[in-house]
C-alpha cells in the first residue's frame, strides 16, 4: 500500500462553496426594471445567451430540419416530465430549453415559462454534468419567485429542490421541498424529494416519515413506476436488496417512456453490480442504453462492469468515453483508480488531476464536491486535508457516505479508533447504515485489522468479499490480501 500513487494536496478551498450572492440584489434588479417596463431587457442583460441573436443563422441542413420537425413534440414530453418529477431524454430537455427561452423572451412575465426553464436546466445539468447550467437555472427560478412567491409557486420550488439537491446541498433542498410539500400534500414528488434530502443529511427517521406518507398515497398509472423507483431506493439503503429489485424490475416493466425506462434499467443495473451479478449488470447497462443513447449514469456503469469482469482495456475506453459525454469527478476518480490498478502511474496521475479539475469547475458552480474530493485526498493526495474536508461536511450533512469516508480518511492519517466509531456508522443498520456495500465493509474490515480486532476484521473483509468479490480493481485486491494475512480463525478448545 506504500507505493499508492500520490499527488500533493488538492489546491482548492476547504469547504463547500461560499454561500450564495443574496436574491435580495437580484430581486432589486428585477424590481426596477419592472418599474421601468423593461423586464425582458433588464434580465436578459444580467443573463448573458439568453438574448436574441445579433445575425441570423445559417438555413439547417436536412439532419437539422428533421431535428426541427421533432423539438415540438419533444419540448412537450419533457415538458411533462419536468413538471411532473420524471426523467426526459437530453434532446428532449434541448427542445424543451430553446422552446422556453423563446417564451420568456416574448413573455417575460411568464412566472410558469421562468420556473420551467429554470428546472429544464437542472435536469440538463444533471444529465451532462454540466454544472454551469446550475446558476442559470437558479437565475431563471428566482425570476419565477419574484412575479410569483414561494406561497404559490409550486413549480418553481419543485426547481429550487431540484437544484439543491444537484448541488448537494441537503439543508436547502429540504426547506423547498418541505414547502413544496405544504402547497400539494398529495403530490408524490415532493415526497420524493424530501426523501433525497434527509438521506443526504443522515435524517432516516425523517426518511422513514416521509416515505411512509409516500406510500399512503395512490398514485396514477403514470406516476405508479416512479414511486415504485424511490421505494426501490429506500429499501437498497436499508439492505433490502431483494424487495428494490423487485420494486425496480416492475416499475421498468410499466415506464410508459423510454427515459424513464432507461432510467430503471440503469439502477436495475447499479443493484446488480452492488451485490457481484456482473453479468446481469452489463445486460441492464446495455438494454438502457438501447432505450435511450443519453441516459446519463449507464455509460460509466458499464466502465465499471467491464472493470470488475477483468476487461481492462475495452473498461478503459467506455470510461474515456464516458467522461467525454459527461465529465464527472466521480468517474474520473474511479478510471484512475483502475489505471493505478494496472500499473500505469502517469495515466493515474492524469485521472487524479482531473478529479481536481472538474470538482473546481463544479465548486465555481455552487455544487459542493467535499465528498468526492475527501476520497480523493485520502488514497492519492494529502489524507490529513481530506480529514479536515469530511469532518465539515459530516457536521454539515452526516449521511451514511460522509461517514464512511470520514472513517477511512481517519484510518489514513492513523486515527483508527475514532475512525471505527464512523466506519460503524456507515456499516450497522441500527445506527443508519443499513445498505449492503462491500466498500465500506472493507473499509471497516481494514481499521478493524490496524486495531488488531482480529475477528471483527476477519468478518468485516469476509462479508465484503461475499457482496461483491471484484466491488473495485484497487481496494478489492487489498481486501484479499488483508484477509489472507489475517489467516485462519485460531482453534478453540472444547470443554472436555
Amino acid at each position: 500500500m506504500d507505493n499508492r500513487v500520490s499527488e500533493p494536496g488538492t489546491p482548492l478551498p476547504s469547504g463547500p462553496p461560499a454561500p450564495r450572492r443574496s436574491r435580495r440584489l437580484l430581486r432589486r434588479v428585477l424590481i426596477t426594471a419592472l418599474t421601468s417596463g423593461v423586464v425582458a431587457g433588464a434580465v436578459l442583460a444580467i443573463w448573458p445567451g439568453i438574448g436574441p441573436q445579433a445575425v441570423s443563422p445559417p438555413a439547417p441542413g436536412p439532419r437539422a430540419h428533421r431535428a426541427q420537425l421533432r423539438a415540438p413534440a419533444q419540448a412537450a414530453q419533457a415538458l411533462t416530465a419536468v413538471t411532473s418529477g420524471m426523467p426526459a431524454t437530453l434532446p428532449a430537455l434541448t427542445a424543451l430549453i430553446g422552446q422556453q427561452e423563446q417564451r420568456v423572451r416574448t413573455q417575460p412575465q411568464d412566472a410558469k415559462a421562468w420556473a420551467v426553464l429554470g428546472t429544464a436546466y437542472v435536469e440538463r445539468g444533471r444529465a451532462t454534468a454540466g454544472a454551469a447550467d446550475f446558476p442559470r437555472a437558479e437565475k431563471a427560478l428566482e425570476t419565477s419567485l419574484r412575479m410569483v412567491d414561494e406561497e404559490q409557486n409550486l413549480q418553481a420550488l419543485d426547481g429550487l429542490t431540484a437544484l439543491s439537491l444537484a448541488r448537494r446541498d441537503f439543508t436547502e433542498a429540504k426547506r423547498y421541498a418541505e414547502q413544496a410539500q405544504e402547497l400539494a400534500p398529495a403530490r408524490w414528488s415532493s415526497y420524493s424529494q424530501l426523501i433525497d434530502a434527509d438521506t443526504g443529511l443522515g435524517d432516516y427517521d425523517a426518511v422513514g416519515e416521509s416515505f411512509d406518507k409516500l406510500m399512503a398515497l395512490k398514485p396514477g398509472a403514470a406516476e405508479r413506476p416512479a414511486v415504485m423507483a424511490r421505494a426501490a431506493a429506500v429499501y437498497r439503503n436499508r439492505g433490502w436488496r431483494e424487495d428494490a429489485v423487485a420494486q425496480l424490475t416492475d416499475a421498468a416493466a410499466a415506464a410508459r417512456t423510454p427515459a424513464e425506462q432507461a432510467t430503471y434499467l440503469t439502477q436495475l443495473g447499479q443493484l446488480a453490480f452492488e451485490r457481484g451479478d456482473l453479468q446481469d449488470a452489463l445486460r441492464h447497462y446495455d438494454a438502457a442504453l438501447r432505450q435511450d443513447a443519453d441516459q446519463p449514469a449507464a455509460p460509466a456503469g458499464r466502465a465499471r462492469v467491464l472493470a470488475a469482469l477483468g476487461r481492462s482495456t475495452e473498461a478503459v475506453t467506455a470510461y474515456r468515453t464516458a467522461l467525454a459525454r459527461r465529465p464527472d469527478p466521480r468517474d474520473a476518480l474511479d478510471l484512475g483508480e483502475l489505471y493505478e490498478s494496472l500499473g500505469m502511474a502517469a495515466q493515474a496521475r492524469e485521472s487524479y488531476d482531473r478529479v481536481r479539475e472538474l470538482a473546481q469547475r463544479e465548486t465555481s458552480n455552487g455544487v459542493d464536491d467535499e465528498l468526492v474530493l475527501g476520497r480523493y485526498e485520502a488514497d492519492h493526495g494529502d489524507a490529513q486535508q481530506a480529514v479536515e474536508r469530511l469532518r465539515g461536511e459530516y457536521d454539515r450533512q452526516p449521511g451514511t457516505e460522509v461517514a464512511d469516508a470520514l472513517g477511512w480518511a481517519l484510518h489514513r492519517v492513523g486515527e483508527d479508533d475514532e475512525a471505527l466509531e464512523y466506519a460503524t456508522t456507515a456499516t450497522d443498520g441500527t445506527k443508519g447504515g443499513g445498505v449492503r456495500s462491500a466498500l465500506y465493509a472493507y473499509h471497516r474490515g481494514a481499521i478493524e485489522s490496524a486495531l488488531e480486532l482480529d475477528g471483527p476484521a476477519r468478518r468485516s473483509l469476509q462479508e465484503a468479499l461475499q457482496i461483491s468479490p471484484a466491488f473495485s480493481p484497487l481496494w478489492a485486491r487489498e481486501a484479499k490480501s488483508a484477509l489472507a494475512a489475517l489467516g485462519n480463525p485460531p482453534d478453540v478448545a472444547v470443554p472436555g
